[in-house]
């Protein structure tokens, strides 16, 4: 079978008899022995596993309540995989395999998916280069000197190497837009609660959200459908109807009443001209398709940064609390009391990056501290959304740039994390007000050759609306090439 093609075309052959659920496990498996040396995408590979699985579903046979019958997925290694290691790309977990199963990954599994294995991320979803993890850094497919992105880089790079059919990531400040910008896939943060987060070992519990990166908009809807749906176990989930997804995928070329918000913000002199001029020729193509034009303002988008970072902080120190080397993970066994046990637990088990963030969480939320770190940043949190709602009344969608520039080099930003921090400074403000936002490649750089990502925000729950949008958009600009990164030398 063809690896590089689209998720919806696997499941329709496996559908159809004209493929078996082991076919399309082992080309995936092959695909991802032959390549996965060249990017370091994947920490736990479940061979075996995914196998049994897919004999299992072809002794069964196709079924409609199974629309993913056979359909081969690699999963973010921060989602909880009953008997399956996972890590979070962290020592501190590195042999820990959960008793229970992320929501998220349960429905997969109930859809017919194929669970090949967990993908790489920077430690416990810090970062935004995939370099902090603990098992090394993934390499971009299109250019092996150049990040994937992060957090979800390895399932970025997996998706872009053609090593799956799909992939789940997850986003807490554009940890899928900005790795899938960066890798030429697409990336759909979903509207916060829409997806449970119960088995998301948590980051920032307020920002988390799970979602797809695919090859094309129409996956992305496939995989949402699958996903998303109101589960008691997670207080955040949010208890509406799931809309039909697929309805959002139409032959339609036509935009026509659509109204495109442009942030000037988000436009003005920070992004790089490559990404601008292949951003704009993007939305001059939704323009030819019928779509209008309206100026829009994000008065408070300077801020986003900052108040992302104390708040993503301030929940990154409360939520690793209880990684403590008492109940589970890594135990320093050389400590003689209890507190010099925590202390070298924690010291030995957590990175660089993570233990950054725990010290400013806790400095954020101490005693004189809090009013004027968090306290301020959720009210910033407030008019960032305030400013969100406001433009919406003027415009259906916004249209921005994901990054400010193309995959950066290796290295380049690990000495300076402010730099690495202003990476997500047209991502994090979606997180902060909990809307969705789907980002999907429109070319490469004429600089670096690299591709670049625009993204779409929309209104709460109005998926469908980027989706199609998406879709169409999608269907009118030339198709990628295949990465070229991975025929370089080592």
């Amino acid at each position: 079978m063809n690896t590089d093609q689209s998720m919806l075309k696997t499941a329709e052959q496996i559908a159809s008899g004209d493929l078996s659920a082991r076919e399309a496990t082992q080309a995936y498996l092959e695909r991802i022995k032959s390549i996965e040396p060249q990017i370091r995408a994947i920490i736990t590979l479940d061979e075996e596993g995914a196998l049994r699985r897919a004999d299992e579903l072809d002794q069964a046979g196709p079924s409609p309540e199974r629309p993913l019958h056979g359909v081969p997925f690699l999963i973010k290694d921060i989602l909880a995989t009953k008997g399956l290691r996972t890590t979070c790309a962290s020592r501190i977990l590195e042999n820990f395999t959960p008793f229970y199963e992320a929501t998220a990954v349960k429905k997969l599994r109930e859809s017919g998916a194929v669970i090949l294995g967990k993908t790489n991320l920077d430690e416990f979803a810090m970062g935004s280069s995939t370099e902090n993890s603990a098992f090394g850094p993934t390499m971009n497919p299109w250019d092996r000197t150049r990040v994937p992105g992060g957090s979800s880089g390895g399932s970025a790079a997996a998706m872009s190497a053609s090593q799956c059919a799909a992939t789940l990531g997850t986003d807490t400040g554009g940890s899928i837009r900005q790795p899938a910008a960066f890798c030429g896939v697409v990336g759909l943060k979903p509207t916060y609660g829409r997806v449970s987060r119960f088995g998301l070992i948590a980051y920032g519990s307020s920002l988390d959200q799970i979602g797809p990166i695919t090859r094309t908009v129409a996956d992305a809807a496939g995989v949402l459908q699958a996903i998303a749906g109101h589960d008691p176990r997670d207080s955040t989930s949010v208890n509406s109807p799931v809309p039909d997804y697929s309805r959002a995928i139409t032959n339609s070329g036509d935009l026509s009443g659509l109204r495109i918000g442009i942030p000037a913000e988000y436009w003005g002199d920070g992004p790089d001209t490559e990404v601008s001029q292949k951003c704009r020729e993007g939305i001059e193509t939704m323009k030819t398709l019928g779509a209008r034009e309206v100026e829009v303002e994000l008065p408070h988008t300077d801020y986003a940064v900052a108040a992302y970072y104390i708040l993503a902080m301030a929940e990154a120190s409360s939520n690793l609390a209880r990684f403590d080397g008492v109940r589970y993970g890594y135990r320093d066994k050389s400590a003689m009391e209890l507190k010099e046990m925590y202390r070298l637990s924690r010291t030995k088990g957590f990175g660089d990056e993570v233990k950054r963030r725990i010290m400013l969480g806790t400095h954020a939320l101490s005693s004189g501290y809090y009013d004027a770190y968090y306290k301020k940043a959720a009210q910033v949190r407030r008019l960032i959304r305030q400013d969100f709602l406001n433009a919406f009344e003027h415009c259906d969608i916004i249209c921005a740039p994901v990054v400010p520039t193309t995959a950066f080099k290796l290295g380049e930003n690990t000495a300076d994390p402010l730099q690495m921090y202003l990476t997500d400074i047209y991502t994090n403000s979606l997180n902060l007000t909990g809307l969705p936002g789907l980002s999907l490649p429109v070319g490469l750089g004429g600089d670096t050759g690299m591709p670049v990502g625009l993204q779409m925000f929309s209104p709460a729950f109005t998926e469908e609306l980027l989706l199609g949008a998406g879709h169409i958009l999608e269907k009118n600009l030339p198709r990628l090439p295949q990465p070229n990164g991975l025929s370089q030398p080592d």
